[in-house]
Parts: structure tokens; sequence; C-alpha cells
């Protein structure tokens, strides 16, 4: 082999950011465990960032794509309709063309209208209809700055990311934690975006790995190791960092679980420094790594330069297709229904009131929490589709050499590390939660039955995301990469 191509893709694009922060004391409660429910201050900044990318043939605006990442863990369907069709009211860019996806931390508290009669919950209606301006406004900006570009791929690894689900020898379960006997995805899939003068757009960083270093003992409003791991970047980088959460479902901080910032930081910083050190090999676009021919010296040295590439390669790195592929995923027959969820939320509710009354705080801690899960359960049940089977929508896109893809929900890294196996050497990013974050965990066949968290609380059937993975890998074989 005497010559190694980096992927590209040739497009146009900008990026854009906005402070989506809330504000203190809106209701902030995320965790069952919590004994709060308001924000009690900011630890960093909750941020919106929006890429606009669009053909480098375009001639309208409604060919472009639109992604945004919030910093949130979950927002109810209707609020992403909202922020999808007035961006679509204001730039023409096509309604199903506008994905918004989220970085899922933990920190932001859970921001649904569902919840204003909480303690801070007044404050979330008004906050939730200014984030749908401000996008708009967002969205507006990065279409008037859009320009020619260039998308660099490399891929690095960082093991910030572990295997969270362990197996309790003293309970004889398993528990939501650090695994250190589990396999972990460590591949980190980057992107360096630059203009014709090859400045610094943005930077793509898409990971799997939960941002929940911050849990219950924490009150803060935070964006987790993501606004560190931002910082990290940008202030090497120059231009902005998008952040795309990949597929997490069994995966978090190896230290995790605690209500101390400066680990979120010291998490955010790691991944920020493993992208850094890739990005650092990513050679000039638009250029190959040729052999050059020996020079002789002491003995012959085999020289290697980063030269343009020919024409009928740039052509291609300019190939633009966007799909949305709808998979029919059929629920478990064991479902819970509403009634029965209600009941037992009933049940709870009771046990914390006489928890109260003896004031057993541990006690009281408990019920809160299952009065928790159940309210989630009562919330997932009765946003799913009815019917036998819920209609999973998934974005695919295919920018030069590189594979994009969006999903709704949160699946596992089987799902991910299989794709990219199948598609090698070409990019496959894969951004979870986008759109929706229904119908939730969708874990492998392989995991249901040992009493795992995300098995208990997954609506659809075992076998689904296998499904998911062949329907994707199907439609790509047909367009002949």
């Amino acid at each position: 082999m005497t010559n190694l191509n980096t992927p590209n893709s040739r497009c146009r694009a900008a990026i854009a950011r906005c402070d989506i922060t809330p504000p203190i004391g809106i209701y902030h409660r995320m965790w069952g465990a919590a004994l709060h429910d308001q924000a009690t201050a900011v630890h960093r900044p909750l941020e919106a960032t929006l890429l606009w990318l669009e053909p480098a043939f375009a001639k309208t605006a409604s060919q472009a794509q639109i992604l945004i990442s919030l910093d949130h863990c979950i927002l109810d369907s209707s609020e992403i309709h909202t922020i999808r069709q007035s961006i679509h009211a204001s730039t023409t860019v096509a309604y199903e063309n506008i994905l918004v996806t989220l970085t899922h931390t933990h920190g932001s508290g859970w921001m649904s209208r569902s919840r204003s009669h909480l303690p801070g919950g007044e404050m979330i209606g008004p906050y939730l209809d200014r984030l749908a301006q401000l996008l708009v406004e967002l969205a507006c900006q990065a279409q008037s700055q859009v320009q020619p570009s260039t998308i660099v791929y490399g891929t690095g690894h960082c093991n910030l990311a572990a295997h969270r689900d362990f197996f309790d020898p003293d309970l004889g379960q398993f528990v939501c934690g650090f695994n250190p006997l589990g396999q972990a995805d460590d591949s980190l899939q980057l992107a360096r975006i630059t203009d014709l003068a090859g400045k610094s757009l943005a930077t793509v960083v898409n990971y799997a790995c939960h941002p929940t270093t911050l849990a219950w003992d924490n009150t803060m409003i935070s964006p987790d190791w993501v606004g560190a791991m931002r910082q990290v970047i940008e202030q090497a980088e120059g231009g902005l960092c998008i952040f795309l959460q990949g597929a997490s479902g069994d995966l978090g901080p190896r230290e995790g679980f605690v209500g101390d910032t400066a680990v979120a930081d010291r998490n955010g910083r790691q991944v920020g420094f493993a992208a850094l050190s890739t990005l650092a090999t990513l050679p000039p676009p638009g250029t190959s790594f040729r052999y050059t021919g020996p020079v002789t010296s002491g003995t012959r040295i085999g020289t290697w330069q980063h030269q343009p590439l020919p024409k009928n390669v740039c052509d291609h790195q300019e190939t633009w297709h966007w799909e949305e592929l709808v998979v029919e995923l059929p629920y478990r027959h064991d479902l819970p229904t509403i009634e029965q969820t209600t009941s037992e939320r009933a049940q709870w509710l009771a046990e914390e009131a006489n928890a109260r009354s003896a004031n057993d705080e541990i006690r009281i801690r408990d019920c809160r929490a299952q009065v928790e899960q159940s309210t989630r359960q009562l919330t997932r049940l009765e946003a799913l589709v009815p019917g036998q089977v819920y209609p999973l929508k998934m974005h695919l896109g295919i920018l030069g050499d590189a594979i994009w893809l969006f999903v709704p929900g949160e699946l596992y890294q089987i799902f991910q590390t299989t794709l990219r196996t199948r598609f090698a050497p070409r990019p496959v990013i894969v951004c979870t939660l986008t759109n929706d974050w229904q119908p939730g965990y969708i874990p492998p066949a392989s995991t249901f039955g040992y009493g795992i968290y995300q098995d208990i609380i997954a609506a659809t059937s075992p076998g689904c995301l296998e499904i998911m993975i062949e329907v994707i890998s199907r439609r790509l074989n047909q367009l002949n990469l």
C-alpha cells in the first residue's frame, strides 16, 4: 500500500450556540434518591449547539440538515415537535430534516410541564417556551453564516466509559453501577469541520457514556462531564464543539453517581484530552498520505507526503443522501398497564406518608425513589404509541465517506460496535436520544431475564435491537456504499 486516504465529506456548514441555563430555583429533581426538588446553583451553564449542514450543491434551504444538541436529559416529544415545527416555519428547512438530540446530562433536571405542580415547577413552562424561541434564533443565525466546508474524520479511544451492569453478590441481583469485568466500547468518533482556508469551524465528538457523574447529592444545574470536555476542545481547537451521545445504554463513567462537581470536570477533561490526541493526527482536508519514494541518506529513507486528492475523489466526497427509516418494534408481552402502575404508585405514596409520620429519613428516601420510579413508568406508558408495535423512526445520512445515524431512545453499545465493524473503514457516527427519548431503553436480547434495570423498564420486546441493526445494515448495503 502506497496511499492512505482519510475519510472526508464536502458540504456547506455553519455552527452556532446559545446559553439555555434554567433559572436557579427551577424544579431540578432527576434522581429517585434525591432529597431536594429545586436547583440551588449553577455548576456550568447548559448550552444548545446547532450544526447546519447542506450539500455542496445546495440551491435552497429545504435541502439543509439541522442538528441541535441540547444539554438536557429528556424532553417530552411535544416539546421537541414544537422546536422542530418552529424552526421549519422560520427557515424553510424541511421538518423531517431537523434533528433535536440530547446530551443526556442528568444534572439538567427534568424539564417537563407535567411537573409544573412541584416545587419550582412553575418555572418550567416559561423556560420551555423561551427555549423554543432561542433555538429558532440560533437556526436563523447559522443559516446566515453557512459556507463551503470540509469534514475530516478520525477515531480515537477513551476509557472513561465503563460497563454499568454489575452483579451485586450480596444482594444476589444486578445493580446499575461500574462493572470492572464488563466490556466497554472506548471508541471516540471525531469530525473536524473547516472552512476553505483550513480554519476550524466545529468539532463533532461522538462518544457513548452516560453523563451520570453527578447524581442525587448534586443540587446544581450542570451539563455533567460534557461541559468540561467542550471547554478543553474549544480552547485548543477554536470553533465550537458539538457533542452527540452514542449508544450508551450499558455505559457510564467509571467514577460516577457522586455529588462532587470536580469529578464531573475531571471526567470531562479526560474525554477532551483524548479527543485532542486524535485531532492532532488528522491530516489537512482534501489530501491523502502518499508514498513519494526513497531518498538516499545513511540508508534508503522511504518518504511520505500529504498530497491533494484527485478530482474524482473530491467529487465523491460531495455525496449527500438522507432518508428516514421506520422500523416497527413489537412491545413486550409483559408490559405493565397504566392501571397497575397507578395502583403501585398510590401504595408507595401511602408508604412515604407513613415514613414521614415516623420521621424515618432513610425510609422516606426509599419511598420517594419508588414513587419516582412509578411516576416515570407512567410517563413512559402514557407516551407510547397505542397498538402492538412502536414505529421507531431512524434518520440515515451519507455524507461523502461517512455514515451518520440518528435514532430515538437509549440503545446498548452493541448497536454501534456492530455497525462500525460491518461498515469499516467508513466512519459511522451513531447518535441516540434524537427527536424523542421513547421508547426508552432498547437492550439486546441476551440481557433480558436477568433483572437488569434497563430490561425491567424496556417497553419493546427482546430482539428489537437486533432488528434495528439488520434494517440499517440491509439498507446501507442496498445503497451500495
